[in-house]
């Protein structure tokens, strides 16, 4: 062999896009990393990190609906062993499927908030008080919205998913107050997440899924009184 040669790794256009992705999610899962590390030393703004991982986020998922490239990855545990990586914190972000800032609001930096002050100089609380009637009629409808694709026997993950991560994300506009049922709204979204596009709840599920989600809009609705 030539030393000089260049060595290719594929031979075909398709075998250089799977290739390209493969090395794309693999840098993904590397810079979704470091930036988790950044936002957990509080080295960048909220907003900028919820742009920044929400994107990231996006593209990690449009790699992997190539059915090709999935099957090659197999599933994030068996890609990060066949390219020795850990990168912990990544994975459990990818695990959520949600910004930080999403998934538990309550724990924004504080210097990075913006709170007004009042004219004694204390700041209020963030929370209900600060929410527009057009973000709690949003929240609201997005509750109603989820709730209706259930009773319609919605149960995909692609249906429902995307619903629910709306629903949390306008809920979050609200409130970053616990509630009763929040923790449950998060926990769906990390159980839709790691389930296949269409693959669908099983009957049980969906009618647990369905009680815990009217205990959660419940729940919310007490923290407007």
């Amino acid at each position: 062999m030539n030393p000089t040669q260049e060595v290719k790794l594929s031979g075909t256009a398709a075998e250089r896009d799977l290739y390209d992705s493969l090395a794309e999610i693999y840098s993904i899962i590397i810079t979704l990393d470091g930036l988790e590390k950044a936002y957990i030393k509080d080295s960048i703004p909220e907003a900028e990190y919820t742009e920044i991982c929400s994107r990231l986020l996006k593209q990690y998922k449009s790699n992997l609906n190539d059915e090709t490239v999935a099957r090659e990855f197999v599933d994030l545990e068996t890609f990060k062993c066949e390219w020795d990586i850990e990168c912990p914190r990544a994975t459990e972000r990818l695990r959520v499927n949600l910004p930080a800032t999403i998934a538990d609001p309550s724990n924004s930096h504080p210097s990075t908030s913006t709170p007004q002050t009042s004219g004694l100089g204390s700041a209020p609380s963030v929370g209900v008080g600060g929410a527009s009637g057009s973000q709690i009629l949003l929240a609201t409808e997005n509750f109603i919205t989820f709730l209706d694709a259930l009773k319609l026997n919605m149960l995909s993950k692609d249906a429902l998913h995307p619903l629910l991560a709306e629903l949390i994300q306008s809920v979050n506009a609200v409130t970053d107050r616990d509630f009763e049922g929040r923790a449950k709204i998060i926990s769906w979204l990390i159980r839709l997440n790691g389930m296949r596009a269409q693959e669908e709840l099983g009957e049980g599920e969906a009618r647990e899924l369905m009680f815990e989600m009217e205990g959660a809009y419940k729940g919310f609705k007490r923290t407007l009184n």
